[in-house]
């Protein structure tokens, strides 16, 4: 087992926890990872954790031990694991934050208010992750294109230390992005992360899905839903990589969707990332997605304020007829939801 001296915890080895911690222990910082998976662990520790892909080709020792193995304490816990199994790693991971240490959510959706439920708010910070990346087996990490990265206090103050975690990020994206409003961009990935849940409907890739005239009713109209949500919380999202959340507001020209939809189209075409880890969780490892802790999250917020999301809804509905096998990835899937679009 490695000697455990790392002063940032990465909790989740996996596409996004993995691949930072590869690139952090490459630029010398001093590196802990956490994974359930033995034989994943154990490789990343020696021989090392091999980065694959267009961006870069390189093989990295990252300390790497499971759960049950971890000692001492951490001023910097960097949370990467499915939405779905964040309650279960912070009862974990918490006695090993350091009383003036925080945790970052590296995540998708808005796992930041689970954190600063169970650990407090001053000990939580929020980030936006968008790069494209798939975990393909004990020690390999597919890295299949570079994304935004956004990194911001969930009070929206910039302190010495987000300064100084901003730095640290740019040691794996040089065109990270610091924000005083980290909810924008955790809204926007929301909207976009509902349309990538529509995509993982089919086994088309993601670029497909975007370009197929029939298929971008239903895609937009799931954008407009978040976008209704959001507004209703007063959030002003963020645009990235080809998502302009202005093209989905209420009353937006249609001409700006399909403008939005030819960017993702474009951009989602030049990774060797094709298909979402959506449509890997579904299709490739046969797991239960983060649906409800995504697309749910924003159907529960939408009840409280009296709006209807009919697509957000029976896009839950799908997701788990997949899960359970009652459904395939299929055209006729995707059909199931554009039939209601509007």
């Amino acid at each position: 087992m490695p000697e455990q001296r790392g002063e940032i915890l990465i909790w989740g080895a996996g596409a996004i926890g993995g691949l930072i911690g590869a690139y952090f222990a490459r630029a010398g910082h001093q590196i802990l990872m956490v994974d359930t998976v033995a034989e994943h662990a154990a490789a990343c520790s020696g021989p090392g954790l091999a980065v694959e892909g267009p961006v870069e080709t390189f093989s990295q020792v990252v300390p790497c031990v499971t759960p049950g193995n971890v000692t001492g304490t951490f001023g910097i816990v960097i949370l990467a694991v499915k939405a779905h199994a964040t309650d279960d790693a912070l009862t974990m991971l918490l006695p090993h934050l350091a009383a003036d240490g925080f945790v970052l959510s590296a995540q998708n959706g808005l796992n930041e208010l689970t954190i600063a439920e169970r650990a407090g708010s001053s000990r939580t910070m929020g980030a936006f992750v968008n790069f494209g990346a798939d975990w393909i087996g004990p020690g390999k990490i597919l890295f299949g294109n570079r994304g935004a990265v956004v990194i911001g206090e969930i009070d929206g103050l910039t302190k010495p230390r987000t300064e100084d975690m901003f730095q640290l990020l740019r040691d794996f994206e040089p065109d990270a992005v610091l924000t005083t409003d980290i909810w924008a961009y955790l809204w926007g990935k929301l909207a976009y992360g509902a349309m990538l849940f529509g995509t993982a409907l089919t086994t088309d890739s993601m670029s497909y899905n975007f370009a197929d005239p029939r298929r971008r009713v239903a895609l937009a109209g799931l954008a407009r839903e978040v976008m209704k949500v959001a507004r209703a919380e007063g959030v002003d999202p963020k645009p990235f990589n080809g998502f302009d959340p202005a093209a989905y507001w209420p009353g937006a020209e249609p001409s700006l969707a399909e403008a939005s939809l030819d960017e993702l189209a474009a951009f989602n075409s030049k990774t060797a990332k094709t298909h979402s880890g959506i449509y890997r969780d579904l299709f490739v490892r046969k797991r239960r997605t983060e649906v409800d802790q995504q697309v749910g999250k924003v159907v529960e917020i939408a009840g409280r304020h009296g709006i209807e999301v009919p697509l957000l809804t029976r896009l839950v509905q799908l997701v788990h007829e997949i899960e359970d096998g009652k459904r395939d990835l299929s055209a006729e899937t995707f059909n199931a939801l554009e039939a209601i679009a509007p």
